[in-house]
C-alpha cells in the first residue's frame, strides 16, 4: 500500500513539473480593471504575452507583466536543464479575485459624508507547457 502511494505522487510531481504559478496579493487595483487586463493574455504564449503587456498603456498591466516573469522564474527552477526558448509555454489560467477594502470617508455638503471603498484584488497566473498538455 505504501508503496503504490509513494508511486502515484512521485507520478503527480511529473506532471507538475510542466505547470508553474505565480501569486499577487493585495495588488492595490480594482478587480475590474485587472481582469479586463487579464481577459486580453489568457490563453496567450508567454512570448506573445510579455509584449502585450509591456506596450499596453494600463497601470495593472505592469504588474501583470511582473507577475509572468515571476512565474517565468518559477517554471526555469523546476525545470533546469531546458530553456525557455524551446518550450511552447501559454497562460493556462488567470484568475483574479478581490481582495481586502480600505474604507475611507469623503466630507459631503450639508454636513453628510459619503463611503470611498478603495478595493485591492489577489491574482493568480498559471504557466503550462503546451507539448504536455497535448500527450
Amino acid at each position: 500500500m505504501g508503496a503504490r502511494k509513494q508511486i502515484k505522487a512521485e507520478q503527480i510531481k511529473e506532471a507538475k513539473k510542466s505547470v508553474s504559478f505565480a501569486t499577487l496579493r493585495n495588488c492595490p487595483t480594482s478587480p475590474r480593471k485587472m481582469r479586463l487586463i487579464a481577459d486580453m493574455i489568457r490563453g496567450m504564449k508567454v512570448e506573445h504575452a510579455l509584449h502585450v503587456l509591456k506596450h499596453s498603456p494600463q497601470d495593472a498591466s505592469t504588474r501583470l507583466h511582473k507577475l509572468l516573469l515571476s512565474a517565468l522564474a518559477n517554471w526555469q527552477a523546476k525545470n533546469e536543464g531546458i530553456r525557455i526558448e524551446d518550450t511552447s509555454l501559454y497562460i493556462k489560467e488567470v484568475g483574479v479575485d478581490g481582495g481586502r477594502q480600505l474604507k475611507r470617508i469623503r466630507t459631503a455638503p450639508q454636513g453628510r459624508a459619503h463611503r470611498i471603498r478603495k478595493r485591492s484584488n489577489h491574482v493568480t497566473l498559471l504557466i503550462d507547457n503546451m507539448i504536455t498538455e497535448e500527450k
